[in-house]
């Protein structure tokens, strides 16, 4: 068990629940510079085309380094039907995505200013979904380097966030075979609450 230190990000990484509920306390660095193409403001999910990203657009700004606090969503796209449309295409006929589709859902409905907000209220969502608490501290300041805190960072990039976990059962599965470390949303909709056994079984790689 470990204090460890992570990004918040948009419907989280299976890989991050791992680290959260296995972990002593959980700190969010709030203080960082936006990086573009991480799972900041993207997640994966299984569809029948195989694995689909869901990106939110954001506005850019004219600074050079931009704090990810103060990044703001783009409204013109209108990104929030259209990954919920996708959630429904990928997971209608999954056991649970009828049971929890009332608590997503007002995600996809309310208007967000701001990124990491929308990824705080997700995660307060996603542990009632779960029946789980998971209480956290936020920096004051940007943390290059902290002897008490175990670094988990780097699984904000879905890309470089290669993790094999135990496999379990998808809805395109026996198409396009198992997915590893998908958005939080696969397993939840897939495995409902017993999903919270599986993330305390699993083992994150170095």
């Amino acid at each position: 068990m470990d204090n460890i230190l992570l990004h918040p990000t948009y419907f989280p990484s299976i890989s991050q629940f791992v680290a959260m509920l296995q972990a002593d306390t959980i700190t969010f660095e709030v203080e960082d510079n936006f990086q573009k193409q991480t799972n900041r403001n993207r997640m994966y999910i299984a569809s029948a085309n195989g694995i689909q990203r869901l990106n939110i657009p954001i506005k850019h700004s004219k600074e050079t380094h931009q704090k990810f606090k103060d990044l703001r969503i783009d409204q013109v796209f209108g990104w929030q039907k259209q990954h919920f449309k996708s959630l429904e295409a990928a997971y209608r006929t999954s056991p649970f995505f009828e049971y929890f589709e009332h608590d997503i859902h007002p995600i996809f409905e309310k208007k967000y200013d701001f990124m990491m907000d929308l990824n705080f209220e997700i995660h307060e969502i996603l542990v009632d979904c779960l029946g789980i608490k998971l209480p956290y501290a936020k920096t004051a300041e940007y943390i290059v380097e902290d002897s008490n805190l175990v670094d988990l960072r780097r699984l904000v990039d879905g890309k470089k966030d290669i993790q094999e976990f135990e496999p379990y059962t998808q809805v395109f599965g026996e198409k396009h075979g198992f997915a590893s470390n998908l958005s939080i949303l696969d397993l939840l909709f897939n495995e409902g609450r017993s999903a919270v056994d599986y993330l305390k079984r699993q083992q994150l790689s170095k």
